[in-house]
């Protein structure tokens, strides 16, 4: 049984369809990036996967139980984890406050303040400062570490590197390492091909709210994904399956 199954979604804003009829499986322990262009829909489908985007149509499955009426605090409680793009901290509290605030779930796991300030050591002579006189590089990681304290079984990331100098994302990858070593089911938004090639078992093309591609990100090649990106190529189920 997949980990997160996606069936026949639809998400809107407002008349716009960002996610159209789109359906994924993805299996438990797999690190999943999905690729495509602003408004490609990627976004918004994290934020429905996650409760804080309300669903159109289809359903969201958490271990093959439907969640998709299920609000956003009772998802994280099974599990479900979103760094969103912006990091989205509160800037008047300090970090070991941003952290602690995903206690409230009470989920048991490895992921407490020690466990992440070891990971993520940049933050260890930052706990007391406020979330909103950090580098980007520091919020990046408050935020994914706050997303830790969840002990999540699924992490959704939304451009883990937007906005960051190339030494911040360097050092946020850096830590990383260990949790892609875990079995955590990752879904990545990441416009760093690079990254996303080295991070992914499964790259995911989105366009226009719809899945025009996938496969193993060691069957497919740049270039392949760069002309799904663009909508310069004919849709395909799968890739280098």
């Amino acid at each position: 049984m997949s980990a997160l199954q996606i069936q026949g979604l639809t998400a809107r804003h407002g008349l716009l369809t960002a996610v159209r009829d789109l359906t994924l499986d993805i299996a438990a322990g797999e690190k999943v990036a999905l690729v495509g262009a602003n408004g490609a829909g990627k976004t918004t489908l994290l934020r429905t996967i996650a409760g804080v985007h309300p669903a159109f149509s289809g359903q969201v499955l958490l271990d093959g139980v439907d969640i998709t009426a299920t609000p956003a605090h009772k998802r994280a409680a099974a599990g479900i984890a979103l760094v969103p793009e912006g990091r989205r901290l509160f800037a008047d509290m300090s970090v070991a406050e941003n952290l602690m605030v995903s206690r409230s779930a009470r989920r048991s796991g490895p992921w407490n303040l020690d466990t992440v300030v070891e990971a993520f050591p940049q933050l260890k002579p930052k706990l007391k400062a406020r979330a909103g006189e950090l580098s980007g590089g520091q919020q990046q990681a408050t935020a994914i570490g706050r997303a830790l304290m969840l002990n999540p079984t699924i992490l959704l990331l939304d451009e883990v590197s937007l906005g960051l100098s190339p030494l911040a994302v360097e050092g946020v990858y850096a830590s990383l390492q260990a949790l892609l070593a875990m079995r955590v089911t990752i879904v990545l938004v990441e416009q760093d091909l690079k990254r996303t090639f080295a991070v992914a078992d499964r790259i995911v093309c989105m366009l226009e709210g719809g899945i025009v591609a996938e496969g193993r990100a060691d069957q497919m090649s740049r270039e392949q994904v760069m002309e799904y990106y663009f909508g310069n190529r004919a849709p395909s189920a799968k890739v280098g399956a």
